[in-house]
């Protein structure tokens, strides 16, 4: 009586070279670099902001008004845009009475927080 081959090793071998393909394929995709919003000399020339829009304005209009153009149009949880502005833009949307706020942008700590040595850096009883 002859044995039958199992059909389990040769599918197996397939499925291994498939996935072992598999990051060759994508390491040889050609990635396009995103478009930049802004030339260089004109994002180190402006600041970037964050500015902040009442809830029935459109943040990219707000933003076209002035001649910005946004790095980021916020529609979740914020309302508005940042942008690279220069100092005569940040006057004009602070001047509008759908902006809320203009904010210079840059990194965030909770460390210097009203009532930080009272609840802790997430909540009472601390971390």
């Amino acid at each position: 009586m002859r044995k039958r081959p199992s059909r389990a090793l040769p599918m197996a071998v397939v499925v291994l070279a498939a996935v072992a393909a598999l990051p060759a394929c994508a390491a040889t995709a050609a990635v396009r670099e995103p478009v930049p919003q802004t030339t260089p000399a004109t994002a180190a020339a402006h600041a970037t902001y964050i500015v902040t829009v009442r809830k029935d304005s459109d943040p990219a209009e707000v933003a076209e008004r002035v001649g910005a153009t946004p790095l980021h149009v916020y529609r979740t949880v914020l309302h508005g845009f940042a942008a690279h502005l220069s100092p005569e833009q940040v006057a004009a949307l602070r001047a509008m009475p759908d902006v809320e706020s203009v904010e210079a942008d840059g990194p965030a700590s909770g460390d210097d927080a009203p009532g930080r040595r009272e609840y802790g850096a997430w909540g009472p009883g601390g971390r």
